[in-house]
């Protein structure tokens, strides 16, 4: 494996809270291993990030700056970063057809429930929230401590298909 920093896509339907959490999370951790972004395969017109997603980040010491939603086309241009590897956050976005990723990256798809969805109290979703920050923390924390030999290309998929086993929701 080079001294390179892994380049790692989340992608889920609207790019406003899970993904959004992955990729700050790994940015915040990734020290310089990892290069995190996100994406949605179809955000909203004028998408932003969760407000509560911002505020448990920020909560957690987790730095928002930069974090916006955008669609996946963005990486998938001549000129975007090319990706290691892309994680699905969501089940809608694992059961879309993706474009087809410059270098053919790794894959995988890790679970959560969507913490902004329905009508439940605020306290409740900032909950939510929190509970998908730490769940997803669990197991970038285990991404990260993979031994370099796991992240070669040709192990990274099986590596990070197996964390997906994990329960998305232990605390």
């Amino acid at each position: 494996m080079t001294d390179k920093a892994l380049n790692v896509l989340f992608l889920c339907t609207h790019n406003s809270a899970r993904s959004i959490l992955a990729e700050a999370i790994l940015n915040h951790i990734g020290r310089g291993r990892f290069r995190a972004y996100s994406a949605g395969s179809s955000p909203r017109e004028n998408q932003q990030p969760h407000p509560l997603a911002l505020e448990v980040l920020q909560s957690a010491g987790v730095p928002t700056e930069g974090l916006h939603s955008k669609g996946w086309e963005v990486f998938s241009g001549p000129d975007a970063p090319t990706m290691d590897l892309i994680i699905t956050v969501c089940d809608n976005a694992a059961g879309e057809t993706c474009p087809i990723w410059p270098g053919h990256p790794a894959t995988a798809h890790w679970g959560y429930p969507d913490p902004s969805e329905g009508d439940a109290p605020e306290a409740r979703k900032r909950e939510a929230f929190r509970q998908t920050l730490h769940a997803i923390s669990q197991r970038l924390q285990l991404l990260m401590s993979l031994p370099p030999e796991k992240l070669q290309k040709t192990l990274l998929q099986d590596a990070a298909r197996s964390l997906s086993s994990l329960s998305s929701t232990s605390h």
